[in-house]
């Protein structure tokens, strides 16, 4: 999978020493590689000349490192963590594809176990309320098996079942986002890991997110839901609504102690 530009190598070593299967060597000063490369790419972002390459992948995708760019202050990224709030509340907009798009990009290039990159996203944007009224027509099914499996699941069920029957309008499940996201993949912790990018991403463009437990459990349990999404034997890690917030907050919440153990 590596391709080493020979003319172009110096034979620093930077990417033998990089290597975690130790895939690449020295030959005759220049860079040679093996066939135990899982694709991780760090030979091709560590090489101080650009004569790495791995043809498998997207190379018209690698950016330059630019110090501008890349640096964030410790304190600005700490705050805006703290700032992060859950949005159950959206404005009635759009949410443009291009910035859609940059938060797959963060969702993409989210490190995954030995660089499987088994993540798959589903976007419903378009077709949302159709999925919402598919979303609820499943819901009351649900209820008698969860009665005896997860007895507080049912009657949290049973609420939104209710509320939506007595106020069609009541949208307590999606909240009037304007985008249903949901990952899949092999390892879920790589979803979670890949949702925490997007989360982060979503809210640099001014959007608000919210995950949610429940879409994550509703789909998981019916084969509709599930077919409707194209969700096949890639497990969901999660789910997630994005959209505008109609809420702005003008302070970070407060917290309990950290629970922490020092050694």
């Amino acid at each position: 999978m590596v391709i080493i530009n020979r003319e172009a190598c110096v034979g620093c070593g930077a990417c033998v020493r990089d290597c975690l299967l130790g895939n690449l060597c020295l030959k005759e000063k220049k860079a040679a590689a093996g066939k135990r490369c899982i694709g991780c790419g760090h030979c091709v972002a560590v090489c101080p000349k650009g004569a790495v390459s791995l043809p498998s992948w997207d190379m018209a995708d690698v950016e330059e490192y630019e110090k501008d760019r890349f640096s964030i202050e410790p304190e600005n990224y700490l705050h805006a963590v703290k700032f992060r709030r859950s949005i159950r509340s959206y404005e009635e907009k759009a949410v443009e594809r291009e910035k859609l798009e940059r938060i797959l990009q963060a969702g993409r290039y989210t490190p995954t176990a030995a660089n499987r990159q088994a993540c798959r996203f589903y976007v419903v944007q378009k077709e949302l309320s159709h999925w919402k009224e598919l979303v609820w027509q499943e819901l009351p099914g649900m209820l008698e098996p969860l009665r005896e499996a997860a007895p507080a699941m049912a009657a949290r069920f049973a609420e939104f079942v209710e509320e939506h029957r007595e106020d069609p309008k009541r949208d307590s499940l999606f909240f009037g986002a304007d985008v249903f996201l949901a990952v899949a993949a092999d390892e879920v912790f790589d979803g979670g890991l890949a949702a925490c990018n997007m989360e982060n991403m979503a809210v640099s463009e001014g959007l608000g997110v919210l995950y949610s437990g429940y879409l994550t459990r509703i789909i998981g349990r019916s084969r509709v839901l599930k077919e409707w999404l194209g969700v096949s034997e890639k497990p969901l890690a999660c789910c997630m609504l994005l959209g505008y917030p109609a809420v702005r907050y003008q302070r970070t919440a407060p917290r309990k102690p950290a629970d922490i153990i020092w050694k």
